[in-house]
């Protein structure tokens, strides 16, 4: 039987090859730590945003509310006779208009406020993903050295991954 014979390398034999490997590694590092901020960003968003519609539908109800309101008002001025009951109708119903528009006022500001912070995540969110896809990048041409041994892809690894970093950071301060 032939013997089959297996060439390994030996211990550091290759110094580059190690520190190509540790950079691999921290980038992977950074990596998940990127990818986890991301999506907590982009539940957030979710969250603000169902936030941000509930307000609009307790805005739409007030609304609805008020319409009503000024409904109730047209149909007793159309009756000619009225009564004091009509009338003390028509006064509560003056003083539940205030209230409404009142209501109805800070549930639309509240709702354009959650808008806005749904906006605003979105946007740290998007930071973070670019920053995500080129600390990828950076990692797999990284990486690419063990294949084609040139050093040229760690240090477009290194670029695409400080340039995801920074991109990544930039989302925090957005």
């Amino acid at each position: 039987m032939a013997e089959l014979e297996i060439h390994t390398e030996v211990e550091g034999g290759d110094p580059f090859g190690k520190k190509i490997g540790v950079l691999t590694a921290m980038l992977a590092v950074l990596l998940g730590v990127v990818t986890i901020v991301s999506h907590r960003a982009h539940t957030d968003a979710v969250l603000f945003k169902s936030d941000a519609n509930d307000k609009w539908s307790f805005y739409q109800a007030k609304k609805i509310k008020f319409h009503n309101l000024e409904l109730g008002e047209d149909l007793l001025n159309a009756i000619t006779a009225r009564s004091a009951e009509a009338d003390a109708t028509l006064a509560r119903y003056k003083s539940e208009k205030k209230r409404y528009t009142k209501e109805s006022d800070a549930a639309q500001e509240d709702a354009k406020k959650m808008d806005d912070k749904a906006e605003h995540v979105e946007e740290q969110a998007l930071r973070y993903d670019f920053g995500e896809g080129l600390l990828e990048i950076g990692m797999v041409l990284s990486s690419l050295y063990f294949i084609a041994r040139s050093k040229l892809f760690p240090v477009l690894g290194v670029a695409s991954a400080s340039l995801g970093l920074a991109l990544a950071i930039s989302g925090y301060f957005v």
